[in-house]
């Protein structure tokens, strides 16, 4: 009743106020300690504003360094989009057997580059060609071209860091940066402008090599995508960056840096501004990237943020305490309460910022499992009734529950694991379940998160990986990984199995007719038609296009498999398509191959289906085919395959030879003046020489003669006097030209045009075509054969005689050499009518002005035989062994 407050709050009775003395001897002892106090305030006060003002240089350090990075990835960022958009073209050309000029403008149009990178100048491809002075990339494709008309044309190897970038790129099948160089392309004034390009090889169709020597042997060509070097490294960095800093690139890649861009070189930044120096390494190049900032000026602090003010009167106020404690106990208890006051609220806010927290916070006895507590995160999700069921009920599966319990919170860390909802819903958690000692209770502490969503987007990305984006099927990975699985069981002594290759047979009219759209349309109805004529542990695929694949286990046998196969084949015969107005059928060829021994490889099985769907489609379509190794035909088809694809790379790899053989004179009153034939050889692998007989049957198949017979009479004419040990001394070299190339009407031009680039004279030139080709292709060969005698070039008919009417073309043939068959020749001293046709074919091709020559010649009597007769020359094993001309016999 009779109480006071003082200025805390706190009661005092009157008793222990009146009994204050009025004069307190220790007074000055507490002015001493208050001063102290003081005093130690303040220098406190000052340390701490000296790390303030530390904190806010820090702050303003950290803010420029923010904006230098952000600019710095900003132009990794752009050098890496370059290397994508290269590997989106290079991706085209590795599927692609030619990519056409159209082809090659209508990818730039659809990635839209210079939308992305203003600087972009052109998107390139450089033809690799084997020329008698080495290698050179030649560059064919250009996009856009206006603007870029020097580049077409443009040999890569006279500009040294493009050819360096180039073989870097080769080597490593990774993106290659150049050197900064003088681009051919002028700027608007027209003067010469810097920049670099960005290489990507580009290899045959096939598997990706892995080795640089592999990648350099299968090299086709290179892409390039060209920037002026300023504004790639302009248009990287962001306005604001480059209103506030100053951003200097050098190129320090081969020692002292070359200076790329300076975004403000009229500004000198003070000694003590930040700096930011990072080395930026792409594509093999090594740029130094330095940024300071243009205007800067220390961070000072003014009155209201400094805490200098604030700890002034801290210390005033600190002083006045120790007064406070020091003049009476009764304060001290006050502070006392104080404290204990500001405990207990911050106790509060600790449990009140647990409740708020989003993780689900648990509390349970470690005996019995019961939950003592649950924040309010906890208890909305779990429900109060789960909650009352102890621990082990949130688990959807009581083992994991078991198992941590068991680690004792000493191994297990945070696991993923699946949890019950307050509705019974599963829903995914990383949780961690730790021992706890409160209040003298062994307890567990339960800490877990919601990863549901987390989760979902994993198993969604792994979905992707494994899946055609458009059929929703398997993708070719996916599928070749199964298969895989399946080859390796049967090794083990697993079940039989069989794989179909399926190649739809009318896809591409569809397609070009009706659209993509249709064409999209169809392929996801037909995996549908597919999949439900499948069984259970059937897996479908889509590899590519309009091929799918299916791996058919446990079919049992061939027979098996060969019911199955038919059906999908009919279902898919007997499907109609209708789009818009119009209506299709289709059909596919499936070729199929039976997983039932060991020994087998994926490798061998992919290519055993491929080859057998191949025949199908060759024997009509709309039919299955199963695979054989005793298939004579599916043997010489592969054999075939495999020749034309290892002549694709001949040239390039440098694999083709040409050998001559010497046709010698048999009249003596010849000059003696060397003649030679020049002979087409194969190196292998293992540096064995092929005959012709092996591999020309399958260039013949493939369309691949014109190829080598343009390779042949390139070399052969730009070497004409490194044929023969006689160089300039040879009279006649004689080349033959197959029956592919008659019809192509550019290769009597290109003939003219190489006899003038080389300057050879066209008489020392015979081209050789055989009899069958001559009767199959009369007007185109007469054409051809009239041209080049009007040039100068001589004609030999090859074959002779083995034809029925090869008397009556020499009359519509004008050439000016025959050559006796060889089986002629062959027989001429045991069989009188070959003695009687070699006589013949003599006399009247003298009567006719056209000199003879007899193939085959194999003995010395038959020599003179043919001497008696009046044949003029003679070529064969008995007068000279084919040789390797002395240009390729270093």
């Amino acid at each position: 009743m009779g109480t006071s407050k003082d200025v805390d709050g706190f009661s005092t009775s009157p008793r222990s106020t009146a009994s204050v003395p009025a004069v307190r001897p220790w007074a000055v002892t507490a002015w001493v300690w208050s001063l102290t106090a003081l005093l130690a305030g303040i220098l406190l006060t000052v340390a701490i504003s000296r790390e303030q003002q530390r904190r806010v240089d820090a702050e303003q350090r950290l803010a420029f360094d923010g904006l230098a990075q952000r600019g710095f990835e900003a132009l990794q960022t752009q050098l890496e989009a370059c290397g994508l958009l290269s590997r989106t073209v290079q991706t085209l050309f590795m599927t692609s057997e030619e990519v056409t000029a159209l082809e090659f403008e209508h990818i730039y149009e659809n990635l839209r580059p210079r939308e992305r990178f203003p600087s972009l100048l052109a998107l390139t491809y450089a033809d690799r060609r084997m020329m008698p002075d080495g290698e050179h990339f030649i560059t064919t494709r250009v996009v856009p071209l206006q603007g870029n008309e020097r580049v077409m044309g443009l040999d890569i190897a006279r500009q040294v860091p493009n050819l360096r970038a180039l073989r870097r790129s080769t080597a490593t099948d990774q993106p290659a940066l150049s050197a900064p160089f003088t681009l051919v392309q002028t700027d608007a004034l027209g003067g010469s402008t810097e920049g670099v390009t960005l290489r990507l090889p580009v290899f045959a169709p096939g598997v990706r090599p892995d080795t640089p020597a592999e990648r350099r042997d299968r090299l086709r060509g290179s892409l390039a995508v060209s920037f002026r070097i300023r504004d790639l490294i302009e248009s990287a960095i962001q306005r604001e960056s480059r209103d506030a800093l100053r951003v200097r690139v050098s190129d320090v890649t081969d020692g002292p840096g070359q200076m790329l861009f300076d975004s403000n070189s009229q500004h000198r930044a003070s000694a003590s501004a930040p700096a930011f120096d990072r080395l930026l390494r792409y594509g093999g190049r090594v740029w130094q990237v330095q940024i300071q900032p243009l205007d800067y000026r220390p961070a000072g602090l003014g009155w209201r943020e400094s805490v200098f003010w604030p700890g002034l009167l801290a210390s005033v106020l600190l002083a006045l305490l120790v007064w406070s404690l020091a003049t009476t106990r009764h304060r001290a208890l006050q502070l006392g309460l104080r404290m204990s006051h500001q405990y207990r609220e911050s106790e509060e806010r600790f449990r009140a910022l647990n409740e708020l927290l989003p993780a689900l916070v648990l509390l349970a006895d470690r005996k019995d499992g019961q939950i003592s507590y649950a924040n309010q995160a906890a208890r909305a999700r779990l429900g109060r009734a789960r909650l009352g069921q102890g621990l082990a009920a949130l688990f959807e599966d009581p083992a994991v529950h078991e198992h941590l319990v068991a680690a004792g919170g000493d191994d297990a860390g945070t696991v993923e694991v699946a949890l019950r909802d307050a509705e019974g819903q599963r829903f995914w958690a990383s949780l961690s379940l730790s021992p706890a000692m409160l209040d003298e209770h062994e307890q567990w502490l339960m800490v877990a998160t919601d990863v549901s969503e987390q989760r979902q987007l994993t198993e969604m990305l792994s979905y992707q990986a494994s899946h055609d984006g458009l059929t929703e099927l398997f993708n070719r990975r996916e599928f070749e990984r199964r298969a895989e699985l399946v080859v390796e069981s049967v090794v083990v002594g697993g079940p039989a199995a069989a794989l179909f290759y399926i190649d739809l047979d009318q896809f591409k009219l569809i397609n070009d007719t009706s659209g993509h759209i249709a064409g999209d349309q169809l392929l996801i109805q037909l995996a549908t038609l597919m999949h439900e004529q499948l069984r259970g542990g059937d897996i479908l695929a889509r590899l590519g296009g309009d091929e799918f694949g299916v791996l058919a286990c446990q079919v049992g046998d061939r027979e098996g498999a060969s019911l199955l196969a038919e059906r999908i084949r009919e279902h898919i015969d007997g499907f109609v398509f209708v789009w818009e107005q119009s209506t299709y059928t289709i059909s596919a060829s499936i070729g199929a191959v039976m997983i039932d021994h060991p020994g087998l490889t994926l490798k061998d099985v992919m290519a055993q289906a491929d080859t057998a769907c191949y025949l199908a489609k060759e024997a009509g379509r709309n039919r299955v085919h199963f695979y054989s190794e005793q298939d004579d035909e599916t043997t010489r088809r592969r054999s075939e395959m495999e020749w034309a694809n290892r002549l694709r790379w001949a040239i390039d790899e440098g694999r083709l030879q040409l050998q001559y053989q010497e046709v010698r004179a048999l009249d003596p009153s010849d000059g003696g003046e060397p003649r030679v034939e020049l002979l087409l050889r194969f190196r292998d692998e293992a540096g064995r020489l092929v005959v012709p007989g092996a591999f020309i049957p399958a260039a013949e198949r493939y369309g691949l003669m014109p190829m080598i017979d343009r390779w042949v009479i390139e070399n052969a004419l730009a070497n004409f006097d490194r044929l023969h040990p006689s160089g300039d001394g040879l009279a006649l070299a004689t080349i033959n030209v197959s029956g592919a190339s008659l019809e192509d009407e550019s290769l009597t031009e290109l003939i003219l045009q190489l006899l003038q680039r080389y300057r050879v004279a066209p008489q020392r030139v015979c081209f050789e075509i055989t009899e069958t080709v001559a009767v199959r292709n009369l007007s185109q060969v007469s054409r051809f054969i009239e041209r080049l005698r009007d040039a100068g070039c001589r004609i030999a008919l090859d074959d002779f005689g083995a034809g029925m009417s090869s008397f009556g073309y020499l009359k519509n043939l004008p050439v000016d050499i025959i050559k006796i068959d060889g089986s002629f020749i062959r027989d001429l001293l045991n069989d009188p009518m070959s003695h009687a046709i070699v006589r013949a074919v003599t006399d009247i091709g003298h009567q006719r002005g056209l000199q003879v020559v007899a193939e085959w010649v194999a003995s010395e009597e038959i020599l003179q035989a043919l001497v008696a007769l009046g044949v003029d020359y003679a070529q064969g094993f008995a007068l000279h062994q084919p040789t390797v001309v002395p240009f390729q016999a270093g």
